[in-house]
């Protein structure tokens, strides 16, 4: 097979705006801008810490730097300035350091800066790495993930001394004894994730999680543990099942802070339990719980545990969307949650007193947040469809809504950022689809465009009013893009999103042909120039398309499931098609009935095809038999490997040649945007420009 690279390639528009007008958003546009997460208030509330996210297209790299500003916007200040990633700001108890990790030595380590100017300075030295530290509430101790081998643990020289005598030269074969050999892009290769405490004075470490068992468990997102507020109890999640790949049953489990005995909290829920916060006045935990066991996409709502009683209440069970974010309330009487709703992810309060709640903002997407320690202001940073993200602050009221960083200002003033607008769209499945269109550069209602229609992945997610990459790119090159959210989505009611479990094939699909043949209605849609795309269970789709219908001049599958009984035997994390596909494939007749390659006789539309070697959810092998099939059918196709990627190609070294990619297919079957690009140069890894 043909050896493909991972190309870094900036898109060179020749195309001079106007005086006057903004020049249409090109791909080289996109890695200009600067990315922003993970706000913290210092402990006095004046100051605000995160994190500014910086790309070189031109090198392939990103590089994450921490900043600091004062909450009335002024004293912006650069924290560090290092080639080295530094993220994960924490203020010490006193608030007169930030804690963070950083890879410039031997990282990912732990580091401080004092707030006061002083040079960086490294506090651990552990081999294997510090993931999500935080203080201990006296400052003495820090805690940190790390994954290590079993048998080691704490002692950082065992893991040097393993890990010296595993590489022996370039490995051979990996080994494995049970499931959940590999996860997401890596191999476990012996290795377990452990809570490891290091004391800053004695310069110690203890591994406070012992046993094979990872603890925390891996999540995408947050940190999976806590401090007590007195410092003498730590609260983590685990997953103790002897068959950890069938099972969702994570437990929030409790040790004291210097060692010694676990404790299940919540041996009783089969089911999910995870993301434990302590009140600040200690006497509850917080957390994130899901009622049906083996079902990762069943509503996640809000659980309270009682330390003196044991007592678990579930809280707001009327709110019948996914809860993202919990935190306290600075008087442990509320919690404040962020949550997807129709399209947007909004802040919410909960009284813990009356079980109301009431939502604080809506300000489109709110990727992260902070309550200050008065518990009268929240920050967080927001985005929208057409605005990049920034920092930003109200008060817990949702009054006072201020803007405070104006990285992006710059380039929203020379750039065509598109914004979207929301359509509700009747599907024969009897309900309305929510669908965001963005209209080309230089719109004009008198014309007709080309138009792609994007099925998201998850499948249980949802299509935010939020800033990204493919909202942008393709209107930049002439096409209308539409993003529908189909039955299986998010944030429109746990039914909603529980219909695409066990009829992958169904409902969906009812959905998007209902979308596409709406939006070829429009005026200024050019409906014998309409294409459709999308990534994991959007590429699925894609795949079922090719079989099921001739509605779209092209497709694009990226990463997606075609051979459902193969996918079952190659994934790693099985609970996923066990409970969405009814059972074992020997047991469950959906493996078929919903499998695409079952459909290959049918096949009749030109698709791109495109993978990472390194996808251990949905293996690339599946693409490569839809490959296979769609060339034996003689059907135009192209293909596409990642070779050093998995589910998501690396943002800088293969996003910039997967959007060119996908400019190049569109162009050649639906016409519009840049002329045809010269691929044999960008997979040669050379500059190019338009012809």
């Amino acid at each position: 097979m043909r050896r493909f690279a991972a190309a870094c390639i900036a898109l060179i528009l020749l195309v001079a705006p106007s005086p006057g007008q903004k020049k249409p958003f090109a791909i080289a546009d996109l890695y200009r801008l600067k990315g922003l997460e993970d706000p913290q208030f210092s402990p006095d509330g004046n100051q605000i810490a995160f994190v500014v996210r910086e790309s070189d297209l031109a090198k392939g790299t990103t590089n994450n730097e921490i900043y600091c500003i004062r909450t009335d916007g002024t004293g912006l200040r650069r924290m560090t300035n290092d080639p080295g990633s530094d993220t994960h700001p924490r203020w010490s108890p006193d608030g007169a350091s930030l804690l963070f990790v950083s890879t410039r030595k031997n990282g990912p380590q732990a580091w401080t800066i004092p707030l006061a100017g002083g040079e960086p300075r490294q506090l651990t030295d552990f081999s294997p790495g510090v993931g999500d530290p935080i203080w201990s509430p006296d400052g003495k101790r820090i805690l940190f993930a790390s994954d290590v081998y079993p048998d080691c643990g704490a002692s950082d020289s065992c893991n040097k001394a393993t890990a010296t005598a595993a590489d022996n030269g370039p490995l051979q074969a990996y080994m494995a004894d049970g499931l959940l050999y590999r996860h997401w892009t890596t191999w476990k290769e012996g290795k377990v994730s452990h809570l490891i405490a290091f004391d800053t004075e004695a310069k110690t470490y203890t591994d406070l999680t012992p046993g094979t068992h990872d603890a925390p468990t891996f999540a995408l997102g947050g940190t999976g543990f806590a401090f007590s507020p007195d410092g003498k109890e730590v609260c983590f999640v685990a997953n103790h099942e002897k068959f950890e790949a069938e099972t969702t049953n994570k437990d929030l489990w409790v040790v004291p802070t210097g060692g010694g005995p676990l404790k299940n909290l919540t041996t009783a829920n089969r089911a999910y339990d995870g993301d434990p916060s302590y009140a600040p006045d200690g006497k509850r935990i917080a957390f994130r719980t899901q009622r049906i066991p083996g079902y990762e996409a069943d509503r996640f709502a809000i659980a309270v545990y009682d330390r003196a009683t044991g007592e678990i209440t579930r809280k707001a069970e009327d709110f019948d969307n996914w809860v993202v974010d919990v935190q306290w309330a600075p008087d442990s009487k509320s919690l404040f949650f962020t949550a997807e709703v129709q399209g947007h992810v909004p802040l919410y309060r909960l009284d813990l007193t009356s079980g109301k709640y009431a939502q604080v903002i809506d300000v489109k997407t709110i990727d992260g947040y902070a309550v200050s320690p008065a518990g009268d202001r929240v920050t967080f940073v927001r985005r929208a469809i057409g605005e990049p993200p920034e920092l930003w602050i109200c008060g817990t009221d949702g009054k006072g809504l201020k803007k405070l960083t104006t990285f992006n200002t710059a380039i929203e003033e020379e750039v065509d950022i598109r914004p979207a607008e929301e359509l509700w769209i009747p599907s024969p499945t009897g309900r309305k689809i929510h669908t965001f269109v963005v209209k080309p550069h230089n719109f004009d209602p008198s014309k007709k465009y080309p138009l792609i229609l994007n099925v998201h992945g998850g499948p249980q997610s949802q299509w935010a009013d939020a800033f990204r990459g493919d909202w942008q790119v393709y209107p930049g090159s002439g096409y209308v893009v539409a993003f529908p959210n189909p039955h299986g989505s998010t944030g429109y009611g746990q039914d909603f999103t529980a219909a695409i479990s066990k009829d992958w094939g169904g409902k969906v699909y009812d959905d998007v042909l209902a979308v596409s043949d709406s939006l070829a209605r429009l005026s200024y849609v050019d409906a014998d120039r309409m294409g459709a795309m999308g990534w994991s269970y959007g590429g699925y789709m894609m795949m079922w398309l090719e079989g099921h219908t001739t509605r779209f001049k092209a497709l694009a599958a990226m990463m997606g499931v075609y051979d459902l009984k193969a996918m079952h035997g190659a994934t790693e994390e099985l609970w996923f098609p066990e409970y969405d596909l009814g059972g074992l494939p020997w047991e469950s007749p959906l493996y078929q009935r919903w499998s695409p390659n079952n459909f290959v006789k049918d096949f009749a539309t030109p698709c791109l095809v495109i993978t990472g070697e390194r996808d251990y959810r949905v293996p690339y092998t599946q693409s490569l038999e839809f490959f296979t099939d769609l060339q034996r059918r003689r059907i135009p196709s192209r293909l596409i490997v990642f070779k050093n990627d998995g589910h998501w190609p690396n943002a800088v070294k293969s996003m910039p040649f997967y959007y060119n990619a996908h400019l190049d297919w569109f162009h050649m079957y639906l016409g519009g945007g840049p002329a045809p690009y010269d691929m044999t140069l960008m997979l040669r890894n050379q500059a190019y420009e338009k012809k």
